[in-house]
């Protein structure tokens, strides 16, 4: 056996269809295309979002509300989660690198301090944002809080 003499197992393989080869093929005339309309002609490619003329659903729906483009989205740590961490690991800093081995955050994410709970353990804690509330418990426990 050699490489030119391999060939497909018999019947696995079909010879595509000829279409719009005239009408002794059984597929000319309008080769499968049906008549007239959009996708009987050539170079024709549906829009996303196109009904058939129909309004579409984008534009049918009502919008309203406002978009701030400057809005910042943070993901919200308790500090009832920083002192469950400081029991748990025995940690007195916590920064992002923190977090994401606890599995709170992938890292990309802006992480806010928020001051639900009791915080009693003397944690330096970095975040990109604190609540005022937050900042303060932190301080009363000894702690620093630090803006990253």
């Amino acid at each position: 056996m050699k490489l030119n003499n391999l060939r497909p197992a018999a019947g696995s393989t079909h010879s595509r269809r000829r279409i719009g080869r005239g009408p002794g093929s059984g597929l000319g005339g309008t080769s499968t295309r049906g008549h007239k309309g959009a996708k009987a002609r050539s170079g024709y490619k549906k829009k996303i979002g196109f009904e058939g003329g129909q309004m579409p659903l984008q534009r049918r729906v009502p919008k309203f509300g406002f978009k701030n483009i400057n809005h910042k989205e943070y993901l919200a740590v308790n500090l009832s989660t920083l002192q469950k961490l400081a029991d748990k690991k025995g940690w007195t800093e916590i920064g992002i690198a923190q977090l994401v081995e606890a599995g709170l955050t992938n890292g990309n994410e802006k992480v806010k301090i928020l001051a639900n709970g009791e915080l009693k353990s003397k944690i330096t804690v970095k975040a990109n944002a604190f609540s005022k509330t937050a900042e303060e418990a932190i301080k009363a426990a000894g702690g620093e809080a630090v803006v990253i």
